[in-house]
């Protein structure tokens, strides 16, 4: 038997992590100039009323650097039950349920994914627990690699007299090709487990449902860079677009129901490119919180000036 390998240096709690910078960083005038010259062969930022099926398959290949998915439930929800507390009257009518079998659906629209995507690109497909069968059946049919099966954790989950109350979502981060997808990673320490409240818009109008804002830019953050497109086939509440725009990322989008074009249009107008980027070395946790969290940390910086941040890395090229 082979003895254990050493590590070359002890591991010491939270040292690593006040060490820590991601592999690609932009300062705000650097991102934005990767947005405005990104150049695509057809017309992006913008919402496209139509099935997407019809959508993608208009779409030249290889043309999508990051794919997020939120599709229908297939569990006849339409966002107005009592148990959502919502006023129905905010909750715009129109929301497309599944017609037919779900399996069916599910390998229809993800077959179209493989195509449009870039070989570098990668995608994030969110599912409940109900259709989840389906939806692993048609990763493997389609051939995109499971990086990891995320597991995103909420605060609220309908009340249950006989089974555990769901509070859950699986995410499915995929990639066209496992030896060659784009990865940032912007933390030190990034868990497949997400605990992330949802988010509530009290009086505002809105569709049957909605991904938190932090859902959605941790996607963007770890698997796009400014400039790239971000793709949504079921654009819904136009989350991913107006976090796509305001991490400096161009969107493209399908969207089946008509009467939520006014919503969408005034969501994603509301937001100006870049106004939630800053550069990734800025959100990383300082050096005195890590400190007080962990004693080697304490010892690390004791008579040491501040952790100077290195310069950022990214260049924008792949």
């Amino acid at each position: 038997m082979k003895p254990a390998r050493k590590r070359k240096n002890p591991y010491e709690a939270g040292v690593a992590a006040l060490n820590f910078r991601p592999e690609q960083d932009w300062e705000v005038e650097q991102a934005r100039a990767m947005y405005t010259g990104a150049r695509f062969p057809f017309d992006v930022d913008r919402v496209v009323f139509a099935d997407c099926l019809e959508g993608m398959r208009r779409l030249p290949a290889g043309c999508v650097d990051l794919v997020i998915a939120d599709p229908p439930f297939g569990i006849e929800f339409d966002g107005k039950g009592s148990q959502y507390n919502r006023k129905d009257d905010l909750v715009v009518d129109g929301y497309k349920e599944v017609d037919g079998d779900y399996d069916r659906f599910t390998l229809a629209w993800m077959s179209e994914l493989p195509r449009i995507m870039k070989e570098t690109a990668s995608a994030y497909v969110f599912s409940g627990w109900t259709n989840l069968k389906d939806v692993l059946v048609a990763v493997d049919k389609v051939k995109l690699a499971v990086i990891n099966h995320i597991i995103w954790k909420y605060q609220f989950g309908v009340f249950t007299q006989r089974k555990y109350v769901t509070s859950h979502y699986h995410v499915l981060f995929l990639a066209k090709n496992p030896g060659n997808y784009y990865f940032n990673k912007v933390e030190h320490y990034p868990l497949d487990t997400w605990d992330i409240p949802r988010t509530y818009r009290p009086g505002q109008e809105k569709n049957g449902t909605k991904l938190p804002e932090a859902v959605v830019y941790r996607c963007i953050d770890f698997s796009s860079q400014p400039g790239d497109l971000v793709f949504d086939p079921f654009m819904g509440n136009g989350t991913s677009a107006t976090c796509a725009k305001a991490r400096f990322r161009h969107f493209l989008g399908f969207e089946l129901n008509e009467k939520i074009r006014g919503m969408l249009e005034h969501n994603i107008g509301a937001v100006q490119a870049g106004d939630d980027y800053l550069p990734y070395r800025t959100m990383l946790p300082p050096a005195e919180e890590l400190a007080r969290r962990y004693p080697a940390v304490r010892k690390a910086l004791k008579g040491k000036p501040p952790h100077a941040a290195p310069p950022p890395n990214g260049d924008g090229e792949r």
